[in-house]
């Protein structure tokens, strides 16, 4: 199977996964510290990522927030690690985003898990049209791509 397949059917089954669900979220909360990046070029490139990533996940609960009841989901990105140079190709880079999640109800914590999401689980997520070997960790493909498996990762997990 090629590639166009196999991304439709994974998102199939997350959405399915997604549609099955009635777990309401109240708020989500994701932060991170971008002066924890040392690369100068990384951190102007990631400088948005906490934004980016509760709109993602945002995006994937629509009809599941309510701003009275539900769950509150808050992440903390404790970890952006990007490869050495910043533009080493994918195949060799060791990008990853990595983060502290709790879902917690009223006072009561729900669940607590830390998520990692590195190359492996974003290339599902990469354009068909991408070229790999010239894709780098700075692309907006590969950022994209980072961003949507982290979120999917974090929707399908909620209700577990």
């Amino acid at each position: 199977m090629n590639r166009f397949v196999l991304t439709a059917i994974a998102l199939l089954m997350t959405t399915a996964a997604f549609a099955a669900s009635d777990k309401m979220v109240k708020e989500i909360d994701v932060s991170l510290d971008i002066d924890a990046v040392t690369n100068p070029a990384a951190a102007l490139r990631y400088a948005n990522t906490a934004d980016d990533l509760k709109n993602a996940i945002a995006a994937r609960l629509v009809g599941r927030t309510d701003a009275d009841e539900g769950v509150t989901v808050d992440i903390n990105l404790s970890e952006l690690e990007l490869s050495n140079s910043f533009t080493e190709m994918v195949g060799s880079a060791d990008t990853r985003l990595v983060g502290d999640v709790k879902v917690t109800e009223g006072p009561s914590l729900k669940n607590e898990y830390t998520l990692t999401v590195d190359v492996n689980q974003a290339k599902m997520f990469f354009p068909e049209t991408v070229d790999m070997t010239k894709l780098s960790a700075s692309s907006d493909e590969f950022y994209n791509s980072l961003i949507t498996a982290f979120a999917d990762a974090v929707v399908v997990r909620l209700d577990k």
